[in-house]
This record gives C-alpha cells, sequence and structure tokens, in this order.
C-alpha cells in the first residue's frame, strides 16, 4: 500500500473516532515503577455518581481506574517505584479522599500480558481495512 494511501486511510479513521490518538509505550521498570498493583476502592458515592473515580483518575501514579460492579466500587491499576511507596500512596492519597471507605490491594509479582490492543470482531474488520 502506497504511503498516500496509508495515511488517508489513517486520517479517515481518526475522523470517525476509531482512532482516538496516539501514546508511546515506556518501559515501568526503565523509569524505577516497576511495582504493579491493583487496588479495590470502596465509596460511598451516591448511586449513579462517580465523584471518587473523577478524584481517583487524577493521581500521577494511577494508570487505569473502572468503575465495577460487585462488592467495590473502583478498580485501579497503580505502578510505584517500591512497596514503601505503594503503602504512602494508599495512605495518603487514596484511602484520604473524600467517600472512600475501604480499600483492597493486590501487588502484581509477575506480568504475563499487558495490552493495550483491541481485538477487532470479524464483522468490523472491513470498515477499518
Amino acid at each position: 500500500m502506497a504511503p498516500s494511501a496509508t495515511l488517508e486511510r489513517l486520517r479517515k479513521l481518526e475522523e470517525r473516532g476509531v482512532i482516538q490518538g496516539y501514546e508511546v509505550r515506556l518501559d515501568p521498570r526503565k523509569l524505577g515503577l516497576g511495582l504493579t498493583a491493583f487496588i479495590n476502592v470502596n465509596a460511598n458515592d451516591k448511586q449513579g455518581e462517580i465523584d471518587t473515580g473523577e478524584r481517583l483518575k487524577q493521581h500521577p501514579n494511577v494508570l487505569e481506574v473502572h468503575h465495577i460492579a460487585g462488592e467495590d466500587c473502583y478498580l485501579v491499576k497503580v505502578r510505584a517505584t517500591d512497596t514503601e511507596e505503594l503503602g504512602r500512596m494508599l495512605r495518603a492519597d487514596i484511602s484520604s479522599l473524600p467517600g472512600v471507605t475501604s480499600t483492597r490491594t493486590t501487588i502484581v509479582l509477575g506480568t504475563l500480558k499487558e495490552s493495550a490492543r483491541i481485538p477487532v470482531p470479524e464483522e468490523h474488520k472491513a470498515a477499518i481495512a
């Protein structure tokens, strides 16, 4: 495919909102952020509100915030330098947020797969080809 045709196809996908943006993937370990943790956050937000989630996503070490169904309200993915930094983050930044009633943290021992790639269902492949 010619470069001009490829660029035109990318522009059309951007205009239609299929491509939302571009990001550089950095190696967090080389930046001193080798610890990954998932934090389940319970909050007393009123039904339909996501105030706590909006506050959580402002933290620079927070990579993902998911509003979830089940016992907890949010699932948060964070990166930290070590367990000491994670502990400080939990005490000073996350647990102290207005609305947060409890947290449960899972520290990742190893990552087998981590990707931002979206699987494209067969019926949508023609639309992005």
